[in-house]
């Protein structure tokens, strides 16, 4: 690029005249301060005009920086101390080009040092500098402030756990104590990065920040260890729980506003042998996905499933693991049946998300107020379709299914492995076969698997390819069920890592699922007493897709990986 006087393309410009030019450029040569900067000091053009003029004159494009949201593993590709000694900022990655934005874009040796440490092939844009220190306070800002409050903790050297504690019970401001920012400050970036829970674990002579992303923990910070105690006080004060009592497990909720949204955390405290560990479940009312057509249903489990809930009146139950996505099924299920021509009641523990339309009731069991007793009063109320957190013992089972055979639709929860044995754990409960089989319309057990990046998806073909990125084996198709497909023209996919999905080569996570009918041979079957393995059987040749068969339709089709099939459903059909 070929240096061009700024002043003279101002001139011709027409922004400032050639006596104004004149004067400028005296006073830079006593000052040392360079034309421009001159100029906007005298007032007589603006930092926007000059770069809207540096940019047609360079050919540069120039951006507005704060249209820009920047992520954080792209920000990572160049320090902060880099950054703002040559006044720049990486704003985006596309394969080996590398989008920089730029005060002076005609800085060579800035460019030089990005491209070298990087090894990409660096593209300047240009930005104001006020813009641009903006941008750089917010990029950088949440990891030098969480290295600056752990020295400020640090060197309270002198202050006992018991003062760093008793600091945190009185009257604070929300900037007087280190500890209290650095707790906002991991709750603030675990939700801004779309963590599901956070985990707060002591040991023996550490402290362990961990984030749980796509289904995965990963480590973020290790607070030191003698802030453990100040740490915990003030979870358990935001929290409303006795920050005494600390031989006992406690859970309680936080409420909290993270980027002008109000977040929900569901707090749980266990003393284990170093402190209490403290895990908090984040719940963020813009993230509920409420769109049964966008869970990840193959299509003809998406009619079976839809074909169910439609039904007047029975018991629709939904089984999988904790964390496995069954709360996000019932409330999209819901609200596909939420309409103002029926009464709708839920009772749950605790309330994770609002419904619109919906009557929630919070169970509490301390006073009573169990998931059985709040059925009983639900018939009381009229309703339609009831919706039971968990049928965790017979009693609760038993009214559940009484509802579903007096003509309500009855939704709950059940932790089994998958579909087909939810019959036996049900008989095993003390339900009769017969009370099973006329209230049962179908039972959907479920899983999560991580999304493949969209951005760095990668395929191999070819039984070359896939062996040796995948490690396929003719055992490994057997294991699989996938006898029938030619190794050689295999097609399997993964993330090779980029910056949107942090090098791990996934983003998101999607759901398997498995969907058990009451057909009437099913019901005859159940009632002879088949076990586990002939209801399986049935329910296969019958149409049912398996947890594993629904991970490998997504596997061959790009949607997850092989490795995230053997991981889910290790041991599955």
């Amino acid at each position: 690029m070929k240096r061009i006087k700024l002043g003279d393309a101002l001139v011709e410009k027409g922004l400032i005249t050639a006596a104004q030019l004149q004067e400028a450029l005296t006073k830079g040569k006593l000052s040392g301060k360079r034309v421009g900067i001159i100029l906007i000091e005298m007032g007589l053009v603006t930092e926007k005009e000059i770069v809207r003029v540096l940019s047609e004159q360079l050919n540069v494009p120039q951006i507005d920086l704060s249209n820009y949201l920047i992520e954080p593993s792209t920000v990572k590709l160049i320090p902060e101390h880099v950054a703002r000694r040559h006044q720049l900022i990486p704003i985006n990655k596309v394969g080996n080009k590398l989008t920089v934005a730029m005060v002076d874009p005609l800085n060579i040796l800035a460019i030089d040092d990005v491209a070298l440490m990087t090894g990409l092939v660096v593209k300047p844009v240009i930005v104001t500098a006020k813009d641009l220190n903006d941008a750089l306070d917010e990029a950088y800002g949440d990891s030098s402030k969480t290295g600056e409050l752990m020295e400020e903790i640090g060197d309270m050297g002198s202050a006992s756990e018991d003062e760093l504690q008793e600091e945190l019970s009185g009257e604070l401001g929300e900037n007087d104590a280190p500890i209290i920012k650095l707790v906002n400050l991991i709750i603030s970036q675990a939700v801004n990065r779309g963590v599901s829970d956070i985990h707060i674990e002591p040991f023996e002579k550490e402290l362990r920040v961990r984030y749980r992303l796509d289904g995965m923990l990963m480590v973020d910070v290790k607070p030191p260890k003698k802030a453990q105690a100040a740490i915990t006080s003030r979870l358990k004060i935001m929290a409303d729980l006795d920050i005494a009592e600390k031989r006992l497990p406690q859970d309680g909720r936080i409420k909290i506003k993270v980027s002008n949204r109000t977040i929900d955390l569901r707090v749980s405290t266990l003393p284990c042998t170093w402190g209490e560990k403290i895990v908090m479940r984040i719940l963020d009312q813009t993230s509920l996905q409420v769109d049964l057509g966008k869970l990840g249903f193959e299509p003809a489990t998406y009619e079976r499933f839809k074909d169910g809930i439609a039904h007047p009146y029975g018991i629709c139950l939904i089984t999988g693991p904790t964390g496995s996505g069954k709360t996000t099924t019932l409330y999209s299920a819901l609200s596909s049946l939420n309409t103002p021509y029926v009464n709708v009641m839920t009772a749950e523990d605790p309330v994770e998300y609002q419904l619109e339309g919906v009557n929630q009731v919070q169970c509490r069991p301390d006073i009573g107020l169990t998931f059985a007793a709040a059925l009983r009063s639900f018939l009381r109320q009229d309703p339609d379709i009831i919706m039971v957190g968990e049928i965790r013992d017979f009693e609760t089972a038993e009214i559940a299914i009484k509802a579903s055979m007096t003509g309500h639709l009855v939704l709950s929860t059940l932790h089994t492995n998958d579909a087909p044995g939810t019959i036996g754990r049900l008989l095993n409960m003390g339900i009769e076969a017969f009370m099973v089989t006329s209230s049962i319309i179908l039972i959907q057990a479920q899983r999560l698997v991580r999304s493949v990046c969209k951005d760095c998806k990668t395929e191999y073909r070819g039984q070359r390819e896939v062996k040796e990125n995948f490690g396929i084996t003719e055992e490994l198709l057997a294991h699989l069920d996938l006898k029938h497909i030619d190794a050689n023209n295999f097609r399997l996919y993964k993330g090779a890592g980029c910056d949107t999905c942090g090098g791990s080569g996934y983003k998101g996570r999607l759901g398997i699922y498995e969907v058990l009918t009451m057909t009437e041979n099913m019901k005859t079957l159940i009632l002879r007493g088949g076990s586990t393995q002939d209801i399986t059987t049935l329910a296969r040749k019958e149409g049912m897709l398996t947890l594993r068969e629904s991970a490998l339709r997504k596997a061959l089709i790009g949607l997850t990986t092989m490795d995230e099939v053997v991981r889910v459903t290790a041991g599955g059909h």
